[in-house]
């Protein structure tokens, strides 16, 4: 059975890069026809998709976040990355990342990590 795990740094400076990790186990991140999604859920507000990287190394970006987001991954570590530039306090939020056969959504089949919570704070 396949589980994902966020880390990251929890509180991060306003204009910093925000840095996160997705370790997966049970499976491999170069499994044909999965998407390897980034979502956020800020507080008292909707999930928002951010991003996500397919079996192939493809990736995917929402447009209102595009510039300043990056997704990559480790297959030797079996892991992927996501990096958000110039952050301000409103990329408040918990950060997750799941596993899916769609995009955007991830739809009611995915596999989610249990969050983590960043803060963007001076």
């Amino acid at each position: 059975q396949v589980q994902l795990q966020e880390s990251g740094p929890g509180l991060v400076k306003p204009s910093q890069t925000l840095s996160l990790t997705c370790t997966v186990s049970g499976g491999s991140i170069t499994t044909n026809f999965y998407y390897w999604s980034w979502i956020r859920q800020p507080p008292g507000k909707g999930q928002e998709w951010m991003g996500a990287i397919g079996s192939s190394g493809s990736t995917y970006y929402s447009p209102s976040l595009k510039s300043r987001t990056s997704i990559s991954r480790d297959t030797s570590r079996n892991h992927f990355t996501l990096q958000l530039s110039s952050v301000t306090p409103e990329d408040t939020a918990v950060y997750y990342c799941a596993r899916a056969q769609s995009l955007e959504p991830p739809g009611p089949g995915a596999t989610w990590g249990q969050g983590t919570q960043i803060t963007v704070s001076s």
